[in-house]
């Protein structure tokens, strides 16, 4: 006999609320192995200078001070 099948008639003994939270753990399990497989690891840090070139010739203080302005209406 497979292990699954094993394991499916082993679960048929156990009570319907026993069953029910089995099958939670075993999605709960399931979920966090495809999202550590199929999710590789970001870092922020790789967004750094994303942009940037938007930013060209532009005062960083005058912009604020415009942004500032702009809230007081």
């Amino acid at each position: 006999m497979s292990s699954y099948q094993e394991v499916l008639h082993q679960s048929q003994s156990l009570t319907s609320e026993e069953q029910i939270r089995l099958i939670e753990d075993l999605s709960r399990l399931i979920r966090q192995q495809m999202t550590i497989k199929y999710q590789p690891k970001r870092s922020i840090l790789e967004l750094r200078g994303l942009g940037k070139e938007i930013w060209n010739g532009i005062d960083a203080q005058e912009y604020v001070n415009e942004e500032r302005d702009s809230w007081n209406g």
